[in-house]
Parts: structure tokens; sequence; C-alpha cells
């Protein structure tokens, strides 16, 4: 009876208070009908040791097409899963399991944007490359239970920059630079500066970000 009553508390407890999911084993994070696509070492937690970003994507065979032109195309959306690592295991930070379209969407004239993952000074970075279109980029940092969204940056165009913004979702301050120097080359631009302050109740959360491609950056 003793050891029923420990497991009912347990129980109880883990419902009301919630419980950390952990393991020692990569794939136990895993859900069903997904696959490591890409693993990311780095430490996110100040604490010295590397924590494990995991991008995941699905394997449905539905999603698997036939283009006319590129042939088969796995359209399986992706997903990420943050691990603080804890020495004896692991430690579920944060997860979303479809928030990145597939690597192989239409990109129309162009490619599609290229993404990438690092973690930079204690920061979750998610990064968009489009080649002579320019970039965008998330930054994220833990703090309540998740990720939040700190910062953005984008670049508006490759060789020759046409414009670049950047958002300091913590001091609320937004900074616009467009370039003046209509016969630049590259490296040669002249930009206009303006800083704008913009309205933000609270941060965004990773977890809560249901689809980067429509995701809409608060700026005013």
């Amino acid at each position: 009876m003793k050891g029923l009553f420990l497991l009912l508390t347990t129980f109880f407890t883990a419902i009301l208070f919630g419980q950390t999911e952990q393991s020692k084993t990569l794939s136990d994070f895993l859900p069903k009908g997904y696959l490591i696509s890409e693993k990311v070492n780095g430490d996110l937690n100040k604490d010295g040791i590397e924590d494990i970003i995991l991008i995941i994507k699905g394997t449905s065979k539905s999603k698997i097409i036939k283009d006319e032109y590129r042939g088969e195309l796995d359209r399986n959306r992706r997903g990420i899963i943050v691990l603080f690592n804890k020495k004896d295991n692991f430690e579920l930070a944060s997860k979303n399991y479809d928030c990145f379209s597939s690597e192989n969407e239409d990109g129309g004239v162009y490619f599609p944007p290229e993404l990438s993952v690092e973690i930079k000074k204690g920061n979750l970075c998610v990064h968009y490359g489009h080649g002579r279109y320019g970039y965008w980029k998330y930054t994220f940092r833990f703090k309540n239970s998740d990720f939040e969204l700190i910062g953005y940056d984008a670049s508006n165009g490759g060789a020759v920059i046409d414009s670049e913004t950047s958002i300091n979702f913590l001091t609320k301050k937004k900074l616009e630079k467009v370039n003046v120097n209509k016969n630049a080359e590259g490296g040669d631009e002249v930009f206009k500066e303006v800083w704008k302050s913009i309205n933000i109740n609270r941060l965004i959360k990773l977890s809560e970000i249901v689809d980067f491609d429509e995701f809409e950056i608060p700026d005013e």
C-alpha cells in the first residue's frame, strides 16, 4: 500500500506541477513518424556544457510528391527539439515539431530559402539564407521555461545591400538602414539610418510559432 501511495503521489504531483521530460537517449524525444535530420551542439544555458538542438523531419509517404521538372520531392515539414545536457541525461527545453517547411519547397524563379540553425553566445539562431535576395535571422534566448524571441535581423540584397533591418525586442527598438548610393557596386553602400520604437507586450516563444514562413514580426 505504501508503494502504491508513493506512485499515486508522484503521478498527481506531475500532473499538478508539471514534469520535465528527461532521457539518456536522443531518440526518446522524437515524436512518432519523425527522424533526426540534423544535430547542432553548443552551450545554451551558460553552464559550460554543450547542449543539443535536433532538427527533425516527418516521414509521411503522403508528403512525397512527383514534380514535373524536379522529380521526386519530400515535402514533409521539419521541426526543432532543444535539449539541455545534464551530464547524466538530456532535459527537454523546448519543442516545435512542424514550424519549418520542407527543404524542397518551390522557390519560384529562385531556389527556396536555406534554413540553418546555430548557437551563438548562448543564443539559438534560426537563419534563412536566400542568396542574392539576402537573409533573415531570428534570435532566441532561454527564459521562462522556453526560448523567447529577443532579436530579428534581415538584409535585402546580395552583392549590393539595398536595406537592412534590426529589431531588439528587449529594448523595443527597431533600426532601419536604407542604401542611398544608387551607384553602389558592393561594399560602398551609404546607409541612411532610422530608429523607431516598437509596441510589444510580451516576448514570443519558440514553441508558439506555427509556421516560420507565415510568421509576422511585430515591428510597429
